[in-house]
């Protein structure tokens, strides 16, 4: 089940952009920040090919997929790859179907209640809130008394460590980090710095609700 990957820290990382020549870098220092979910974007630089040498690496340890993934047939070019998890801006059914028909974890991005529910219908293991700017704590705290509690709800889309509580509170399970974490040309230390800001964001934010971790 995804809830495995994410019980560790349910912080989804959005490599786009990044080159297969920095993949391993950036990689290990989100791994040591106790990332276990990363995804590369396929309107990344030859996103594939980091796929590979992400999946050789932490495959084991970290669940690895692709991101902006628009296509049925990408499916295939990613398990190949060794991507174990598909994560969509949208909730094409067919793709959701497709990706669950390879074995692959599948994450379809959504941003009404219609969406939501056609995407659990269609085998989503978890559903991405996007964009979070539109889907403000409020909304999600609605969604959040009809969707299935069992199903992660992950906003994604301009969440930095100072907006994360409010999301916490609403009832989020985690969160997609895009820009904020990393961009093209950042440098590896800057993103281990952000890495675990965003892990101790998360931390905080679980503990003022009362919940150890």
């Amino acid at each position: 089940m995804i809830r495995d990957w994410l019980n560790t820290l349910p912080l989804v990382a959005i490599l786009r952009g990044i080159r297969p020549d920095e993949a391993l870098a950036v990689g290990h220092a989100l791994h040591d920040a106790a990332f276990r979910i990363i995804e590369v974007p396929m309107n990344s630089p030859e996103p594939l090919e980091s796929i590979r040498h992400l999946s050789a690496a932490f495959g084991d340890d970290c669940l690895i997929g692709a991101g902006t993934v628009l296509r049925s047939e990408q499916v295939a070019q990613i398990a190949a790859a060794g991507g174990r998890v598909i994560v969509m801006p949208h909730a094409d059914v067919a793709l959701i179907a497709a990706a669950k028909r390879a074995g692959l974890y599948c994450i379809p991005g959504v941003a009404t209640p219609t969406e939501a529910f056609a995407a659990i219908q269609a085998g989503a293991d978890a559903i991405k809130l996007f964009p979070a700017e539109q889907i403000t704590p409020a909304v999600l705290k609605a969604w959040r008394a009809v969707i299935p509690r069992d199903l992660a709800m992950l906003p994604v889309g301009g969440i930095t460590p100072e907006t994360m509580t409010p999301y916490i509170a609403a009832g989020a399970d985690g969160f997609g980090l895009g820009s904020a974490l990393y961009a093209p040309g950042r440098e590896t230390d800057d993103v281990r710095q952000r890495a675990h800001a965003f892990a101790q964001a998360w931390k905080t934010g679980i503990a003022s609700q009362g919940i150890n971790v």
